[in-house]
């Protein structure tokens, strides 16, 4: 009653309830990528507690990338099944209190169960996915723009918590860190109660952009779903080659992003002699550039050739890599990297969104998109181990930037191989179903 009453009072001044959505989304997002981004902060400070070597923290958080990616595609059929609230106050539900108990943990087991089971699935369930599913199924126009504002909430939630997170582990040990992440998921869960909606027809309203006359869709009766039906979806678009294109481009951004800058760098830095709480400041830079970076690549990707975009995109992360080794970790040096890694450290999401809906239909852009989405996260997974593995190992993170770096301009290449325009493809998603 309460989203009733104010989609009611927005419409009579002209607005769309549909920017609320967003909204929450956005908060959702914010709260899910400080939890994902905050293990990070914490790899040092855990292995002088428990001593636990970075390899095997990595291990643990490897697994939380696995299961986050390879929710994608389930997520998008919950949120069908059981609609968008129940899926991403579960979500919040999961995070928060994998956050909360890693504060009373004693054994290695502890930190697979809450920071690798508990955040994988709870991240998992929401996700990029959850961005694609709101852009389709509440707008008509400017999905592009949403997408991107959406994702680059993982950008503010970076630039928010990892600061922050950073001086109260200096301060008041590694604990405290974690309660502002669950204060925040407590406060998220509450605002989705109250405020998210399914579709656009609930409260009696078009999607945003709608043509003018449209009627209000009328109540979907809820999808019949199964475990398998992910997997069916996945055997219909398998034979295309976009699919497999886009599937491994993301692979490498994952592990380009979020499994080896995302968990390596304060390590990275703190190797090379620089305290934490700088070292949180320049990843809160790279935030505050992909904030830029990210909407503005949904902008372009409404209006430019997606395939072309990605290019720019993967090749410029590539070469920051590349110079990252060479930046001798001073201001200016990082500076510079922030600048350039940070515009593209997600800008990749809303092009590959478009391309996806475009190659595959509007109706199960989310599906297919959760199982690309699947492949950067087993990559983010790959390089969380991977780096923590040879920094164990050879006392230095200069091969996997550098393997990393030769990954992103290998993606740059593939990506030009889709045809333009993207060819639709027939994916029977509601046999499947």
């Amino acid at each position: 009653m309460f989203a009733l009453s104010l989609s009611n009072w927005l419409r009579r001044r002209g607005l769309h309830y549909s920017w609320v959505i967003v909204a929450v989304t956005f908060l959702t997002g914010l709260t899910s990528s400080a939890a994902l981004g905050l293990p990070g902060a914490l790899l040092q400070p855990l292995s002088r507690e428990f001593g636990w070597d970075v390899g095997q923290i990595s291990s643990a958080l490897a697994v939380r990338f696995v299961l986050f990616g390879l929710m994608g595609p389930f997520a998008a059929i919950l949120m069908e099944r059981f609609g968008l609230r129940q899926v991403v106050v579960t979500a919040l539900a999961l995070v928060g209190a994998g956050m909360a108990l890693a504060t009373r943990m004693t054994q290695f087991w502890h930190l697979v169960l809450f920071w690798g089971i508990m955040l994988g699935v709870g991240s998992g369930m929401t996700a990029l996915v959850l961005s694609a599913v709101v852009s389709n199924r509440w707008f008509d126009s400017r999905r592009g723009l949403v997408v991107g504002l959406l994702t680059a909430s993982s950008a503010t939630g970076q630039l928010i918590f990892l600061p922050v997170g950073a001086w109260l582990i200096e301060h008041f040990g590694w604990r405290m860190a974690v309660i502002p992440v669950f204060a925040a998921c407590a406060l998220v869960a509450v605002l989705v109660l109250l405020l998210m909606r399914n579709r656009p027809n609930e409260l009696g309203l078009v999607p945003y952009g709608a043509a003018p006359g449209t009627a209000v869709a009328p109540p979907a009766p809820p999808m019949r779903v199964t475990f398998a039906t992910p997997f069916k979806v996945l055997a219909g678009v398998a034979g295309n080659r976009v699919f497999w294109i886009l599937f491994g481009s993301f692979f490498i951004c994952g592990l380009s992003t979020n499994g080896l800058i995302q968990t390596h760098f304060i390590s990275l830095c703190g190797d090379a002699g620089l305290a934490a709480v700088p070292a949180a400041s320049v990843l809160a830079m790279m935030g505050a550039f992909d904030l830029v970076g990210t909407i503005g690549s949904g902008w372009l990707s409404d209006r430019y050739d997606n395939r072309k975009l990605l290019f720019m995109y993967y090749g410029l992360r590539g070469l920051s890599l590349f110079w990252l080794p060479y930046s001798e970790f001073t201001f200016y040096g990082l500076s510079l990297f922030a600048m350039f890694y940070g515009l593209d450290w997600i800008a990749t999401v809303p092009p590959t969104v478009r391309l996806v809906a475009s190659t595959f239909g509007k109706e199960q852009a989310g599906m297919v998109f959760g199982w690309v989405f699947a492949g950067h996260q087993l990559g983010a997974a790959v390089a969380a181990w991977g780096a923590g593995r040879v920094r164990t190992l050879m006392l230095t993170y200069n091969p996997a930037l550098f393997a990393a770096g030769a990954a992103c301009l290998v993606a740059a290449g593939i990506i030009l191989l889709i045809r333009r325009p993207a060819v639709a493809v027939v994916a029977d998603v509601k046999a499947a179903a």
